[in-house]
């Protein structure tokens, strides 16, 4: 079976769209035809995505895939079939993509494969770790379990994300905000307080005569700054793409002083949440700390991590390998010592990445309470020597008149 996309006219030359789940193109045009429907197109998506790049591949949001997870753990702990859930969660989606989407799975799985091997042709939206999972508890027979987890993990690490973009929102948007106020003041309020000022012959102060040299200079060479800047920036987020200097970029990131200690903390608390999950799911250490490096986004951290898989592999204990890393807590290394001993490390790291999630939310809430009046003192600080560098000429000439 497969999905197919059609086009069709009705009787009273109404033009409709949707999906069709059919052996072959007749049998998707002959379905139609038994709804009283004139087939214009019919094409199977999977045929589609078969030629599409990875650019534009269909893409499932945080939000789909934890729904979609969710609703296959249902189908799935209910005893439905693999193919039959994948075809009522496509039946049950908004979006016709992601309908589409799920009906090439079901075709992948109707043509023999595994659910996990299914979902390896979509690296786009179901991680490493995720789909380590799905293989692992297909071959424990807890699928629907392991499902379970997969959604209250991609859950949590939903709401960690989103509590973080909503706390640095409000700094951003002061920041921007004040920005454009002393732009504005610059281009067009200063030029034309300059051509009252210059009329009356007046003699400016000092800070008044620097803010229409500045003025002036933005005026004048203000494109100029854009034009070079822009491409300068490009370039930059270019350069940054290629391995080597996006490695040594986030070599600096994780090895500052001023940045360290929160880039290892949300690579941390990810990988853990990450690593406790596939351990649940059954995953061996091995292959679910390569699974789970694969979510950490600094390349550094994941560089030691991969030594850590090494060392394992070799013979090593986790908490020794993670020791000798050097990118973790102690409070995380005994935590991972204590479930090692006690026979209970999924259950351990569980509670690690808990403990880090909360740890990290607060040093977030932390540096936004610290930021916010960081850039309302600067910003304020700015406007401030602008108005004054307005009113003290206007002072001046004040007196003179009297």
């Amino acid at each position: 079976m497969s999905a197919f996309l059609y086009t069709a006219v009705d009787q009273a030359g109404k033009r409709s769209k949707g999906l069709l789940d059919a052996a072959s193109a007749a049998e998707a045009r002959a379905q139609l035809r038994a709804r009283a429907l004139l087939p214009l197109s019919v094409e199977a998506t999977r045929a589609r995505a078969g030629v599409r790049t990875s650019l534009f591949r269909h893409k499932l949001s945080l939000r789909r895939l934890t729904l979609i997870t969710r609703q296959l753990a249902t189908l799935i702990g209910a005893s439905v079939r693999i193919d039959d859930a994948l075809r009522i969660t496509a039946d049950q989606q908004v979006k016709p993509r992601d309908a589409s989407f799920l009906l090439n799975l079901r075709s992948a799985v109707q043509d023999g494969q595994s659910l996990a091997d299914a979902l390896d042709a979509e690296p786009a939206s179901f991680s490493p770790a995720y789909r380590a999972s799905v293989r692992a508890g297909e071959r424990a027979g807890r699928l629907s379990d392991v499902m379970n987890q997969l959604a209250d993990h991609i859950e949590a690490q939903s709401r960690n994300r989103q509590s973080i973009q909503l706390a640095l929102i409000y700094p951003a948007l002061l920041a921007v905000v004040s920005i454009g106020v002393i732009l504005a003041l610059l281009g067009f309020v200063v030029p034309d307080i300059v051509r009252v000022f210059t009329a009356r012959g007046a003699d400016l102060p000092a800070l008044t005569r620097s803010l229409i040299a500045l003025s002036e200079g933005l005026q004048r060479f203000g494109p100029m700054i854009a034009a070079i800047a822009l491409p300068l920036v490009l370039g930059t987020l270019a350069l940054l793409r290629r391995p080597g200097p996006r490695a040594a970029w986030h070599r600096l990131l994780a090895t500052g002083r001023l940045t360290r200690r929160l880039v290892q903390r949300v690579n941390a608390a990810q990988f853990t949440g990450t690593l406790a999950m596939l351990l649940q799911s059954g995953v061996p250490l091995a292959d679910a700390l390569r699974a789970a490096a694969g979510t950490v986004s600094n390349l550094h951290l994941r560089a030691r991590i991969a030594t850590m898989t090494r060392e394992i592999e070799d013979g090593a204990a986790l908490s020794s390998a993670a020791k000798r890393a050097g990118i973790f807590s102690p409070m995380l290394i005994a935590m991972i010592a204590s479930g090692e001993a006690g026979g209970t490390l999924g259950a351990s790291l569980d509670r690690a990445a808990s403990d880090q999630a909360r740890e990290l939310k607060a040093s977030v809430a932390t540096l936004v309470a610290l930021v916010e009046p960081g850039v309302l003192l600067v910003m304020g600080g700015i406007v401030m020597l602008l108005v004054l560098a307005i009113l003290m000429p206007i002072m001046q000439l004040n007196s003179l008149v009297g």
